[in-house]
């Protein structure tokens, strides 16, 4: 079978099972299989694939079609521009978990412009950090900064430690496996950034199933109301933060609400 068939039947397939983005899909798995970028792909449609690529190609659009992520069938996904090792033990991270990288760098920058600190250094931690795609974009963008992240799964931590050494960040972010900040409560941070698990189990049905049946469940739901989680951090939070510091969160319009109820004594929100 020739590049240009191969990528048109697992297009035809995936589309035919349900599965979303079928092209972007069948694209994505087939420059895996190759190891070949997009343009490269479509550069060379003429070229045979040997019968171990076939065979491996249609093993992960077979895959794909029963509902594993894409991204747990090649190992990677892209977050800040990184290329991240992702597995069943870790969240696949978002596009839209970059907003809260986004946040924390407005803050800093505007701490720094304004000279509101004028000695020591930028701490920050974060809280339930997975593959370690938030606390390595704020390593990446803070130089001057000091990062800690936690993680209660010791699988999760594996993963996220071996993301910092592919990025050669090791020495900039100390790892921490701990529930929440539990093991933290003695130091003081200027920020505390986290994306908690934040689904409630009476919403399960409005999870994608994928996400459901592949992805790690106490990444994603939180308990009966999805308050859990955040119900603990944000206490501990306060009691870490430094008093200019800043707490930012990650969640749901369904929980928005609820959440600002239980920051109403906190100074400023947001």
């Amino acid at each position: 079978m020739l590049v240009g068939q191969a990528l048109k039947a697992g297009i035809t397939q995936l589309a035919s099972q349900g599965v979303p983005s079928p092209r972007m899909n069948a694209e994505l798995l087939l420059m895996f299989t190759l190891g070949w970028g997009r343009a490269h792909l479509y550069g060379h449609p003429e070229q045979a694939l040997t019968p171990e690529q076939q065979s491996a190609y249609e093993q992960a659009l077979g895959q794909r079609a029963s509902g594993i992520p894409a991204q747990y069938i090649t190992g990677h996904q892209e977050f800040w521009g990184m290329d991240l090792i992702v597995s069943p033990a870790v969240l696949i991270p978002r596009p839209e978990t970059e907003h809260v990288v986004e946040t924390a760098l407005e803050i800093y920058r505007r701490r720094n412009t304004r000279r509101e600190r004028t000695t020591g250094t930028n701490r920050m931690v974060d809280v339930g950090t997975g593959s370690g795609a938030i606390a390595m974009a704020l390593a990446r963008e803070m130089p001057d900064a000091e990062l800690h992240a936690t993680e209660i799964s010791p699988a999760a931590l594996e993963i996220a430690r071996a993301n910092a050494a592919r990025h050669q960040l090791e020495s900039r972010i100390h790892f921490h496996q701990t529930d929440l900040l539990s093991t933290l409560k003695d130091q003081t941070f200027d920020l505390v950034v986290s994306n908690p698990p934040y689904v409630g189990e009476a919403e399960q049905d409005q999870v994608q199933l994928e996400v459901r049946r592949f992805e790690p469940r106490n990444a994603v739901f939180a308990g009966p109301t999805g308050l859990e989680v955040i119900e603990r951090l944000i206490p501990q939070a306060r009691e870490v933060l430094a008093p200019d510091g800043w707490l930012i969160l990650e969640v749901s319009g369904t929980i928005v609400e609820r959440v600002q109820a239980l920051l109403d004594d906190w100074r400023q929100v947001q």
